[in-house]
């Protein structure tokens, strides 16, 4: 039964550390604190202070063997270029005991060992960053004995790492002002040996004062029961970690794929997964965009599990052994999504929903059709279709609050049971049979066409919405540009009669844009719409020209029948766009 358990002193806490009862599971982030925390802590305690409870997972059945979990540290190395301390593995059979995984409570716990029984080393000023004793000197902590803080004083009781090299890790030390202080793991041997402190220390010549602040701290490890904890005993451990980023950080929610990529992290037998990750992110970065750890853990999630939802319990262990034996096919297919990504023209800006990209994914990988995908000649028609497919999820906003409903309904088109096949025989990616399959996507209407066409020219979702209209340009050479049509220069030309009927807003608008590539765009400038297609149309065919940059025919382009155009151009946008939203297959010509 979960509920709050009865406090322990500190001794006893340690102890059950010692005796591997109270355990960290996978999903834990590293210790991070430094001496200043500690220190304080001591002296949180020594006042008797509150320090918050904690949370205890209790660990029993088969859930001992199918997380990993590892040992508390007792010294620590801050940020040394070359040797870090880590938490050793607990090797856990099926008949161990039951025990506790620490899910709040990691650092205080730590703090306290370091404090009691090891050191702490951090780096010295104008040193080199390479772990030597010199850079990084092994201190200890030692208790202040001969005098307590004031009213103006931050702390009452004055804890300290100092360096072996300056103590001698002597028992007690007398400092530069004749500060006598007391070396804090000594009251380990002290509380053993069951003597007072006049005996203990007898050759010290203690006064009462000194005597009575080590009995203090030796009360605080031995006897007041300063540890509050509750007991979460339900085997699940996602409920466990729900609750851990709730209250941890002081209140500041921790980001759940966080804790899933150290699980995953901490599974991995045969690569350094947190390494081969990163590189990962980088490389995509790279290439002009930005993915997250939370689409690499969706991304995994996708591609194999039966639930989309970041869980903790999918990443058992074996899930995450499959992941490490496919992950230079998953590494590889991931690029070769955003390589195509790049060919589409989109970036980090425009491409507003990397989940989007999931189903793409999906398809490649299990298709095994990855390998220089976004250059053979022999899928240009099929990389034209996910294209629009992709820039009309992206318009219509496809993957938004509820992604994690929507990409579950979008992997069904792909198999009906993952667990039994991957994907289905002879499957074509077909953006329309995906869309059918995403519960309350509906249908494009004109309210939301007219919604979108009043996009502006600046706005992230302008690039898209331009370029599944104007398919045909060079994307992969980034060899394109949005243009007005009327020059945005001559609106101040307009008379204020017109600027009444179309105010900026649809003049700047998708309503008045197009996509040109460089060299047009260069001959057009700022010309007036009309005197640049008779330039342009001196020798093609004008009628070709007008359909190829959506422009309405039959209708003056000068700049005084701007409002009649952009009523006209507006009709024609809507009923091309209609059919593109929807995945329907719209004949274009080159430009």
């Amino acid at each position: 039964m979960s509920n709050f358990q009865p406090p322990i002193t500190i001794d006893l806490a340690m102890k059950h550390i010692d005796n591997n009862e109270y355990l960290l599971p996978a999903f834990q982030r590293d210790f991070v604190w430094s001496t200043k925390q500690i220190e304080i802590l001591f002296d949180s305690l020594m006042k008797n202070y509150p320090t918050s409870s904690m949370l205890f997972w209790k660990v029993k059945g088969e859930t001992k063997t199918k997380w990993k979990f590892y040992k508390f540290i007792n010294s620590f190395i801050l940020n040394a270029a070359n040797k870090q301390i880590i938490n050793q593995l607990f090797e856990q059979a099926s008949g161990s005991n039951d025990f506790h995984a620490v899910l709040d409570g990691q650092q205080r716990l730590t703090a306290m060992r370091i404090g009691l029984y090891g050191t702490y080393s951090y780096h010295e000023p104008r040193k080199t960053w390479e772990y030597t004793e010199n850079s990084f000197p092994t201190r200890r902590m030692y208790l202040n004995i001969s005098k307590t803080g004031g009213i103006d004083d931050d702390c009452e009781y004055f804890f300290e790492f100092k360096k072996d090299s300056e103590t001698n890790q002597n028992d007690f030390y007398i400092d530069s002002d004749n500060n006598k202080w007391f070396k804090v793991s000594k009251i380990v041997d002290y509380n053993n040996s069951g003597d007072d402190a006049g005996d203990y220390f007898a050759d010290q010549n203690l006064t009462k004062d000194q005597k009575r602040i080590i009995n203090k701290l030796k009360y605080t490890i031995y006897t007041n029961p300063t540890i509050t904890y509750y007991e979460e005993d339900e085997q699940n451990p996602d409920k466990a970690v729900k609750i851990f980023t709730r209250i941890n950080s002081g209140g500041t929610p921790l980001d759940f794929s966080e804790i899933v990529f150290s699980l995953i992290v901490s599974n991995w037998e045969k690569q350094d997964a947190k390494t081969k990750i990163k590189e990962l992110l980088q490389s995509v970065e790279q290439k002009g965009f930005s993915i997250d750890i939370n689409y690499i853990v969706k991304s995994f999630l996708y591609l194999f599990h039966r639930s989309v939802k970041t869980e903790i319990s999918s990443f058992t262990k074996d899930f995450c052994l499959n992941l490490e034996n496919n992950w230079d096919k998953i590494e590889s297919c991931i690029l070769s999504v955003y390589d195509l990504m790049k060919t589409f023209g989109l970036t980090s800006q425009t491409l507003t929903s990397n989940n989007a990209t999931l189903p793409i994914l999906y398809y490649l990988f299990h298709k095994n059709i990855y390998q220089d995908y976004s250059s053979l000649v022999q899928y240009n028609d099929e990389r034209q279709l996910i294209k629009q497919w992709l820039l009309s999820s992206i318009i219509r906003r496809t993957f938004g609050s509820t992604s994690d409903s929507t990409l579950q309904q979008t992997r069904k088109v792909f198999t009906d049971d993952i667990n039994l096949k991957y994907i289905n025989d002879n499957y074509v990616f077909n953006g329309n049979e995906i869309n059918k399959n995403i519960k309350n996507l509906g249908g494009v209407d004109e309210e939301s066409i007219d919604e979108i066409l009043l996009t502006q020219k600046d706005d992230r979702y302008a690039f898209s919405i331009l370029s599944i209209l104007y398919p045909n340009l060079d994307y992969k050479n980034n060899n394109f540009h949005k243009d007005h049509l009327y020059a945005e220069t001559l609106y101040d030309k307009l008379s204020d009669e017109l600027k009444s009927k179309i105010p900026f807003k649809i003049y700047n608008s998708i309503i008045n844009l197009q996509m040109l590539d460089s060299n047009e765009n260069k001959s057009k400038n700022s010309k007036p719409l009309d005197i640049w297609v008779e330039e342009e149309c001196k020798e093609r065919d004008k009628k070709q020209f007008l359909n190829n940059h959506l422009i309405p025919e039959n209708i003056s382009l000068e700049l005084s029948n701007v409002e009649e155009f952009l009523e006209m151009r507006k009709k024609l946008l809507k009923s091309k766009l209609i059919d593109l939203l929807n995945c329907k297959q719209v004949k274009t010509q080159n430009i």
